[in-house]
């Protein structure tokens, strides 16, 4: 069975092979990249086909909206957003220093693994204003306007009044009451299960990017970037230096040279597209995606939930193998820890 699982996985690969000559290798300058969509999803009224070498660019201004679907959109290095169906928003702005969007009907989750230095997140949602101010998992909502905080710390500005919404708090944004109310974190939706499995996903995919990253002399600048593994077919973030993990449910996601460093030990991992060994050549690693290959302690050190469901896809055997053995979420720490030098990233 496990032959059987290999084989597959290397038709895979070869599949892709192509991908990555031609698809986007890093994405840095500007906000709103359609990294994913399911089902019907509209850019400016204009169909987006699903695609592993085409990822779409929002220009300022313009509108994304779902029916019956859903989809990925990467902001500033280590923002995401997740909009669920029947949803719609207007990137008001792009820029990395100043990213600006407005949530026009459904709901959506944003995911901030990392806040960049210079750069800026902020969501209109109806009468509310809200400036992603730390890493975290924030939903928002337009019917009933509210903002969710389930990690991090959200800056709301409502009818001139300045309000901090914590973790475990949410706050309504139309309506006369700007008062916080507290709200039940397992008590998630369709939406929030999606944007936790992409981002475990993306946590696996990260270390063979980040090591393939680091074979190839590739750069990765301050503030990290996303970047393309077409091994699983997805955007993955990968950090200057260090490691940052997810400030809820744990997963992280290493530098070029931090994962190298720790995990990546001779005869421990198969490197397909060319190269093997421990400095292997260009290819990507199977390491993190085989069930034994993304330990529990690279997902994170205090461990990932296993209880909210395994994650779907390529990887899936590897994100849920990471968290069969820890209960609970929490943050494991983020940033420094890092060593090495270089345009590699530490």
């Amino acid at each position: 069975m496990k032959l059987l699982w290999i084989s597959g996985t290397a038709a895979f690969i070869l599949a892709l092979g192509a991908v990555s000559a031609s698809a986007q290798p890093v994405i840095s300058a500007k906000s709103g990249t359609i990294a994913l969509v399911e089902g019907k999803v509209y850019l400016n009224d204009q169909l987006v086909e699903p695609s592993l070498t085409k990822f779409p660019d929002i220009k300022e201004n313009g509108v994304v909206r779902t029916e019956e679907g859903r989809t990925e959109v990467l902001l500033t290095p280590g923002v995401s957003l997740h909009l669920g169906e029947n949803g719609s928003f207007r990137l008001v702005t792009n820029r990395l220093i100043d990213t600006r969007l407005e949530l026009l009907t459904g709901s959506a989750v944003v995911d901030a693994l990392e806040i960049a230095k210079d750069t800026n997140v902020t969501v209109v949602c109806k009468e509310g204003t809200v400036a992603i101010a730390k890493a975290g998992h924030f939903r928002f909502d337009t019917n009933p306007a509210r903002i969710k905080v389930f990690a991090g710390v959200a800056d709301v500005t409502l009818k001139g009044e300045h309000i901090e919404v914590p973790a475990a708090k949410m706050l309504s944004l139309s309506g006369d009451t700007a008062s916080l109310e507290k709200f039940d974190r397992e008590d998630t939706d369709s939406l929030d299960n999606w944007a936790r499995r992409r981002g475990e996903e993306m946590a696996v995919a990260n270390v063979s990017a980040a090591k393939h990253t680091y074979d190839t002399y590739g750069s990765v600048g301050p503030g990290g970037g996303w970047t393309f593994n077409p091994y699983f077919g997805l955007y993955t973030y990968i950090p200057y230096s260090g490691r940052y993990c997810d400030p809820y449910y744990g997963y992280c996601y290493w530098s070029p040279g931090y994962v190298n460093r720790l995990y990546y030990q001779p005869g421990l991992y198969n490197n397909y597209g060319g190269g093997g060994g421990y400095r292997g050549g260009p290819g990507y690693s199977t390491m993190g995606a085989t069930s034994s290959g993304y330990s529990g302690a690279m997902a994170s050190s205090s461990g990932v939930s296993s209880s909210h469901g395994a994650s779907a896809g390529m990887g899936s055997s590897a994100a849920s193998s990471a968290g069969s053995s820890s209960v609970g979420h929490g943050s494991s720490g983020g940033g420094g820890g890092g060593g090495g030098g270089g345009g590699r990233g530490h």
